[in-house]
């Protein structure tokens, strides 16, 4: 099955978690003819029901819903309490005398999956993990188009011997969380241009190019590399729709040449974001952070926090290398901006 036979135009926006997709974006740019995501991996199964029925109350054209593949994990309190001390560099610059534990590390996956059965979204795309055979025959069942994200050909490989319908190629420049599962995350370092053409090589499924993609010049280079589509997160979160704050837009409007780089210190999860004071804090600790989502729970106070008061220096900045290059418009228009700059109608 070709990507064009389940959304017209080869663009995908990139699903960015902690509630930065409006369901009002989602609807925009699927009703531009491109594929809108919804980032549910940290909502729960209600919210992620009651943000799709906004989305299908705003659009009857096909959009992706998106998952974290992780199991809840189950630490130490001396594992919580001696990640809570490498924080506190962090937190007491808040002025906190402590920094508290969170009720939950995650949301159930499993739960979470039976949500996305019942809802029955034309596409579903998943990250952090790989599904089992049985997990996509039962979202074939349903209907669902899925999609796995990947960091280098053996996870595409496997994707694909699991029946996966295409793969997400997704290069260092990429934003946000690595979707790497196989191997150790610091080591996927291949960049989308040479990613790409290794995995379709790999592969018989379609390919999706992500990572450091802003423009149509970006678009055209990925299709001639192989690529069926392409998947741009930082370009859509500058977006009028997305719900990112204005504090955390502004930063990226105005990053120009401020260094992005791969960060565990955040989430227990290498990521992508702009360089702040919060990684300069935990830098000497980095490699010795709890895995996500241990690190991502406790952080998630103080990152909080720090949004409210428009303290970006304390706050996960997520975006690709191609963030100098982003264009604050509506996302149908961004879809526009796109499409006339690849030359298709």
């Amino acid at each position: 099955m070709t990507l064009a036979s389940v959304f017209p135009h080869p663009i995908i926006q990139g699903p960015t978690a902690g509630g930065f997709n409006s369901p009002a974006q989602v609807a925009a740019v699927s009703n531009a003819g491109a594929l809108g995501s919804l980032a549910c991996s940290l909502l729960s199964p209600d919210v992620i029901r009651e943000q799709t029925a906004q989305i299908r109350a705003l659009t009857d054209c096909p959009f992706c819903l998106n998952f974290f593949v992780q199991e809840t994990p189950t630490p130490s309190a001396a594992e919580v309490e001696r990640a809570k001390e490498w924080l506190k560099p962090v937190w007491s610059s808040l002025g906190w005398t402590e920094l508290p534990t969170p009720a939950k590390w995650c949301e159930d996956f499993a739960a979470q999956f039976e949500a996305l059965i019942a809802l029955r979204p034309a596409v579903a795309s998943f990250t952090f993990g790989i599904l089992t055979v049985e997990q996509i025959r039962r979202l074939h069942e349903a209907g669902i188009f899925v999609i796995g994200t990947i960091t280098h050909v053996d996870e595409a490989l496997a994707w694909e011997s699991r029946g996966a319908d295409a793969v997400i190629a997704s290069g260092v420049e990429s934003g946000g969380h690595r979707g790497t599962f196989i191997g150790a995350q610091e080591d996927a370092k291949l960049g989308t241009f040479e990613l790409l053409p290794a995995v379709v090589a790999a592969v018989n499924i379609p390919v999706i190019a992500a990572g450091g993609i802003m423009d149509g010049a970006d678009i055209r280079r990925a299709l001639a590399a192989g690529a069926q589509a392409v998947q741009m997160g930082t370009a859509f979160l500058v977006c009028d729709e997305s719900s990112i704050g204005a504090a955390y837009k502004q930063r990226l409007l105005t990053a120009g040449d401020h260094p992005t780089r791969l960060t565990r210190t955040f989430s227990g999860r290498y990521a992508r974001g702009l360089e702040n004071r919060f990684m300069q804090l935990m830098a000497a600790n980095e490699r010795q952070l709890p895995p996500y989502p241990i690190q991502n729970a406790l952080t998630s106070p103080i990152r909080a926090e720090a949004a409210r008061r428009g303290e970006t220096e304390l706050m996960s900045l997520w975006c690709g290398t191609g963030v100098a290059r982003a264009r604050a418009m509506p996302a149908a228009k961004l879809v526009e901006t796109l499409l006339a700059e690849i030359g298709k109608p």
